[in-house]
């Protein structure tokens, strides 16, 4: 038998030359990738962990402001609670949060001079007990750091920059643990912790089994980005005053917009407020359609001011305004409670004149609102939003884990009738599959099952992090950075960067993380080549 020619000999191995080069492109960029976002991961799985039991934390930490004895008595009409609440900490009222059971306290939302405040109210006695900062506490903190919004506008766009890199770690991550003759370090773990080869094993095997979870996490937390969320947002839900195709918007509207003065769900994010009809009849729709329901105010009214002591808080509205009966309170600007994205209001609401002019009528105030919203049958967990102006609206929200029973109600202030009526069956399929996925990233779909997954994925983030660290640390060399040697054929890694900078053009951000990180990996092969005297 002949040996095999130089030529063939040369052939056979093209193939295998290639193969590395690719993986040392992809290997590459997969370093970028971790370089660039693994600080922000680790920070995003640690807050994203705990925040998972956020509705837990509050109710320990803070239950001496949450929670009452159970009582037999008849519970304070909401407008004396509020008087009460406001005359221990003088101001106006934002918002009416009705008890969440018969244990649970009332919360107020009161505004003065110095900010604004929740007020825990024993609906009992509207004995007060205590106060908190508005958006305060352990969990508006866990919160704020997750978004990245506690370090300002522009570390809030990273979550982009994060989210899509993950995506791209993960795809380029299961190419090089991709098995390839190798028996080890497929699905289990090498070696002892003082060798490379098991921190290696570990970041592989962790990550592929928990791939799937990471790619759900970073897909479901892009309606939360800067630039691709607020613009395929804008692209979905920027038609019918900014609610969905299916709900009837047939009453006057403003041009505040409920986000506002609020955090609401994504698919309402561009949603506009109605406006009080200060002389005109409210158009009769029928309730649960997603328009108008026809509401009498006496009806409203005969729910008795008692008829909400059921409720639970949901904590998610805030518009300020008239009260009611007390004569403390008064209207006020927009605000939220401790679930809140942004506030303010800051869209004018338009002008009295472009409403009907009609004869004076009273509002109905803040008792006859519970009393309305109640019978309407919000699900518990809702609080109420106070008119913001003369044609302002209340406006009950409740998020509850259960999407079915997710729900928003403008209710006019002067006769009680809903405006528009609206809840997650009134979504479209892009917005009903976007909260869905949000709901699973928040962990409230399945309820401790959901909990529990994604703090596992959490966990899993953060061992992956702590193993790429440890294995970099591992390899490089002495008083270098060692970054993965670049392909022979520069071709490959051309081909490797074309394929990137798909996703930088679906996410924006990313793309201009990515022509970034080209300049530096320029930069940095050219020091390289000069270190080793290579031709440039």
């Amino acid at each position: 038998m002949s040996s095999p020619s130089l030529a063939e000999t040369t052939a056979g191995l093209r193939p295998r030359a290639r193969s590395i080069d690719v993986y040392r492109a992809v290997w590459r960029w997969h370093f970028y990738a971790g370089l660039l976002v693994l600080p922000f991961l680790l920070l995003l799985a640690i807050t994203g962990a705990i925040y998972l039991f956020h509705h837990e934390i509050d109710a320990y930490v803070y239950r001496d402001l949450r929670s009452v004895p159970a009582s037999t008595s008849t519970m304070q009409a909401p407008s004396a609670i509020a008087d009460a609440a406001v005359k221990a900490h003088p101001g106006t009222v934002f918002r009416y949060v009705p008890p969440a059971s018969g244990t649970a306290s009332a919360q107020v939302g009161v505004r003065d001079a110095a900010g604004k405040h929740v007020v825990y109210v024993n609906p009992y006695t509207a004995q007060v007990l205590g106060t908190m900062v508005d958006r305060g506490g352990i969990v508006w903190l866990v919160r704020e750091l997750h978004g990245l919004s506690y370090f300002g506008p522009i570390a809030n766009g990273m979550i982009e920059v994060a989210a899509g890199w993950t995506i791209l770690l993960v795809l380029t991550g299961i190419y090089l643990w991709w098995p390839r003759g190798q028996k080890g370090g497929v699905v289990s773990v090498r070696g002892a912790p003082r060798q490379r080869v098991f921190w290696r094993d570990m970041h592989a095997v962790t990550g592929v089994f928990a791939a799937f979870f990471i790619l759900f996490l970073a897909l479901t937390g892009m309606p939360w980005s800067l630039i691709w969320g607020a613009k395929v947002n804008q692209w979905a839900n920027g038609n019918n005053f900014g609610y969905p195709s299916g709900v009837r918007v047939n009453v006057p509207m403003s041009k505040e917009r409920l986000a506002d003065g609020q955090q609401t769900t994504w698919s309402l994010e561009q949603a506009r407020m109605p406006m009080s009809m200060t002389g005109q009849a409210a158009p009769d729709v029928p309730p649960g359609t997603g328009g108008t329901p026809a509401a009498p105010a006496a009806a409203a009214v005969s729910a008795g001011p008692h008829a909400a002591h059921d409720a639970s808080h949901a904590g998610m509205t805030a518009h300020a305004g008239h009260v009611g009966p007390g004569a403390a309170l008064a209207q006020t600007a927009a605000s939220d409670d401790e679930h809140a994205g942004h506030g303010g209001g800051s869209t004018p609401p338009a002008p009295a004149s472009a409403v009907p002019a009609g004869p004076a009528q009273a509002p109905i105030g803040l008792d006859a609102a519970v009393a309305a919203f109640t019978r309407l049958g919000m699900a518990p967990g809702y609080a109420i939003a106070m008119p913001s102006s003369r044609t302002g609206v209340y406006t009950a929200s409740a998020y509850p884990n259960d999407l079915s029973k997710q729900r928003v109600v403008h209710l006019d202030q002067y006769r009680g009738t809903p405006l528009i009526d609206m809840s997650y069956a009134d979504y479209g399929p892009l917005g009903k599959g976007l909260e869905w996925g949000i709901n699973v990233h928040m962990g409230q779909e399945f309820g401790l099952v959901n909990q529990l997954l994604m703090l596992a994925v959490c966990l899993a983030i953060v061992l992956m992090c702590v193993s790429g660290a440890t294995m970099w640390w591992k390899r490089r060399p002495s008083g270098a950075l060692g970054v993965p040697q670049m392909p022979a054929d520069p071709k490959v890694l051309r081909t490797v960067v074309v394929l990137l900078a798909i996703g930088g053009v679906i996410f924006p951000l990313v793309g201009a993380s990515l022509l970034v990180m080209l300049a530096i990996d320029q930069v940095w092969s050219r020091r390289q080549r000069t270190a080793t005297g290579e031709p440039g």
